[in-house]
């Protein structure tokens, strides 16, 4: 999805280099492999087509984090829990009871 993306930090030899690759279009993601040692964090078309890749050495790599896309909440999304502690105020708010 568009603005997927996803952070490469890497150790550079006593420093730490961070790399970005971001879904820049409508309809691409971002999509990572891990194998023989590699990790390849590629910029997929809907079709599966690799527009960009960047590939590391899994033993220099000390962290993928991966930032997905903020969209807007829909009618039907669910609400988060009641954080604690919050929901003694709640019901204090609550003036159905009168």
């Amino acid at each position: 999805m568009r603005g997927d993306r996803v952070e490469i930090v890497i150790d550079a030899g006593g420093q730490t280099r961070t790399y970005d690759v971001t879904a820049t279009r409508n309809g691409r993601r971002v999509e990572i492999t891990t194998g023989r040692g590699i990790v390849e964090v590629s910029e997929v078309t809907r079709g599966g087509t690799a527009v960009r890749t960047a590939r590391f050495m899994a033993s220099r790599v000390l962290a993928l984090v991966e930032h997905p896309a903020s969209r807007e909440r829909l009618p039907d999304d669910e609400l988060p829990p009641p954080r604690p502690g919050h929901e003694a105020r709640e019901a204090a708010e609550d003036h159905t009871y009168l």
